[in-house]
């Protein structure tokens, strides 16, 4: 081989492993940006023009988000929330906000031992908030981006870019043709640990926003109540008229040691099948399933939403008000406080799951969906 050709071989991008890739499904992905530089690699090549290969990775000392490159922010504090959970605090020039929708998440990139790594958050901090915006981050011994967030320090600049996803969320939105139904009537949440990030921002604007009725049950799982993030402001939402809040503890072998605010809404051992069905049957209006956590609770949950169909369900409410039996033939009915057969998932969105009624699946006539968010073992999470 040529020294020409070695000096030509040495240009070329490497391609990323699988761990530099976030997951979250952004665009562009750290993928796309590799295509991109090797197809410019290959264009200098083929011309012999290394003048070509000159475009550096975008980047930008300004501090405004932008999903096509990566811009820096000065960290301006940290808060130790327990002994590997930190609250990190950004600031933004002047009163300027980040204007996430509700379940954006923003993408951020450390480099450990020369290899460069991204990961997707979700900033914990209100929407419109002005002039910072916080995230929440779990660090791991072995994690790469923990190695790398583990050194940062008050003035720090770091690398971030988005806003990438969403959660189609509008408040008051009736289902067509469906009368009394809500697309969102009730939300109900299952988190794990830092998977609580994403729920804050839809809580926040369902109890800032006065004209929005939509209920919401949030069943946090912690291993111990020292373990359970951000306390106060929980509490605070759970003052609101819509917001329940539960707490499962799975390390805690009882509740007599607990605040006596916490201990009606508490439970010990793991979430598991029983009470959640428990927990369903006493949602208000017909859920809408949230669930972050790990990958590992993740399909827990699934698990446990489509097991709970295989009791026989008797508490069907037809628009007549009628109780029926659910093998019943029915034009059109609507299931409030249930969950449906497991033959009955069909795919509704990336993500996410309808559940219908066999005799209405033509018309697809939502009665439940699972919304998933994919949590990884590093503390970063994706929809």
């Amino acid at each position: 081989m040529s020294g020409n050709e070695q000096d030509w071989l040495a240009l070329r991008p490497q391609e990323p492993s699988p761990s530099q890739c976030c997951g979250s499904g952004c665009k562009p992905c750290i993928y796309d940006v590799y295509e991109k530089e090797l197809a410019q690699w290959e264009r200098a090549k083929a011309k012999q023009d290394k003048s070509l290969l000159v475009e550096k990775k975008e980047q930008s000392n300004n501090s405004e988000l932008n999903p096509d490159r990566f811009s820096a922010f000065s960290l301006d504090s940290v808060e130790q929330l327990t002994e590997d959970t930190y609250q990190y605090k950004f600031e933004l020039p002047g009163n300027s906000s980040l204007g996430l929708s509700l379940g954006q998440h923003i993408v951020l990139r450390g480099v450990v031992d020369g290899l460069e790594v991204q990961r997707a958050y979700t900033p914990i901090s209100p929407g419109n908030a002005e002039g910072y915006f916080e995230v929440l981050i779990k660090c791991y011994e072995a994690g790469l981006m923990s190695q790398y967030i583990k050194t940062w320090k008050k003035g720090d600049m770091v690398f971030w870019r988005g806003p990438f996803g969403g959660f189609p969320y509008r408040p008051n939105q009736l289902i067509p043709n469906i009368p009394f139904c809500w697309q969102h009537g009730e939300l109900l949440m299952l988190v794990a640990g830092t998977g609580l990030a994403p729920m804050l921002p839809i809580l926040r604007a369902i109890t800032e926003d006065e004209e929005d009725e939509t209920f919401v049950t949030l069943v946090g799982c912690f291993r111990t109540f020292d373990k359970i993030y951000l306390k106060p402001l929980l509490q605070d939402l759970a003052r609101y008229w819509n917001i329940r809040i539960f707490y499962v503890l799975s390390q805690e072998t009882s509740l007599e040691k607990l605040p006596w605010s916490y201990q009606e809404n508490t439970h010990t051992g793991r979430l598991n099948e029983d009470l959640l069905k428990t927990i369903i049957n006493s949602c208000r209006r017909r859920p809408f399933v949230l669930i972050c956590g790990s990958s590992t609770f993740n399909e827990d949950m699934s698990r446990y939403l489509k097991a709970a169909a295989l009791l026989k369900i008797t508490h069907l409410d037809r628009l007549s008000s009628l109780c029926v039996d659910f093998h019943q033939p029915l034009d059109q009915i609507f299931v409030s406080r249930m969950i449906l057969a497991l033959e009955n998932l069909v795919p509704f969105q990336s993500g996410c799951y309808a559940v219908c009624h066999p005799h209405l699946r033509e018309q697809h006539s939502l009665v439940m969906e699972v919304f998933t968010c994919s949590f990884k073992g590093d503390g970063s999470y994706g929809y």
